[in-house]
């Protein structure tokens, strides 16, 4: 069994199919998906999906993209939302410095107030890091967020950075790219940093995984993700699936 630690599904890429989606996702082995928000209403609608099926949990929160909109009234509703059944964190949050698509300074602003938030309702945080690996890494270690739980969605840096995080008690998550070609530091990634330490996810519907790339990605592709970091490690698919679950479930506690 393997547990997608990140995949959108209430994106309106699923609307026609996304309950064909799920049921595939189970028949493929995947016993857990989580669902984050990326602003208030796909946060809404990925607790939604929550409460509607087993195997789905929810993170709410407010991606770099749309941190512009914020205000302490969207903090309030995220802090509402974190209370409803199954939402087992805060994200995806974090900085994005390749698409700018909000200020930097809002970025900041907003990825720490997102921090604080977590830590008042004691929820681990889900984090986007896009060409900001420095600034990213150097907020985490200054709010200590190992010690609350923390994961870097879709990690895209050094091994020796993953190094870094994992001290700090940061679990590193790996999705499609392991499988490209051309991803040759992630591929790295995977064979170097304990499998104690990593998570796996598909980032649905981007950034699907060979020999699916090009298509809409779903989570049933997670399992390729889990076999390149077999195949990394020299280990079995099965001790990848396991201990991947594993290390999902005790981030977001699930029991």
């Amino acid at each position: 069994m393997v547990f997608d630690s990140h995949a959108h599904l209430d994106d309106e890429r699923f609307d026609k199919d996304r309950d064909s989606i799920i049921t595939r996702a189970k028949e493929s082995g995947i016993q857990y998906i989580l669902n984050p928000g990326a602003d208030l209403n796909t946060s809404i609608r990925a607790v939604n999906l929550a409460q509607k099926h087993s195997m789905i949990y929810a993170a709410v929160g407010v991606h770099p993209h749309d941190v512009k909109d914020m205000d302490e009234d969207t903090i309030e509703v995220l802090k509402a939302l974190s209370n409803k059944e199954k939402v087992v964190a805060i994200g995806e949050i974090g900085l994005d410095f390749y698409y700018d698509h909000s200020p930097r300074d809002e970025q900041r602003k907003w990825f720490r107030r997102q921090i604080e938030l977590a830590k008042e309702v004691n929820l681990p945080i889900i984090i986007h890091d896009r060409d900001a690996h420095e600034e990213t890494f150097n907020i985490l270690k200054e709010y200590d967020v190992g010690s609350l739980g923390c994961v870097m969605h879709c990690y895209a840096s050094s091994v020796e950075m993953a190094r870094e995080y994992i001290k700090m008690g940061v679990y590193i998550s790996l999705a499609g790219p392991v499988t490209f070609n051309n991803a040759r530091k992630t591929y790295d990634v995977a064979r170097e940093i304990p499998l104690e330490w990593l998570l796996v996810e598909t980032d649905s519907p981007y950034l699907t995984p060979t020999p699916h790339r090009g298509k809409r990605n779903e989570p049933a592709y997670v399992k390729l993700v889990a076999e390149k970091i077999a195949e990394a490690k020299g280990i079995s698919f099965e001790e990848v699936a396991h201990q991947t679950t594993l290390n999902a479930k005790k981030l977001f506690r699930i029991d």
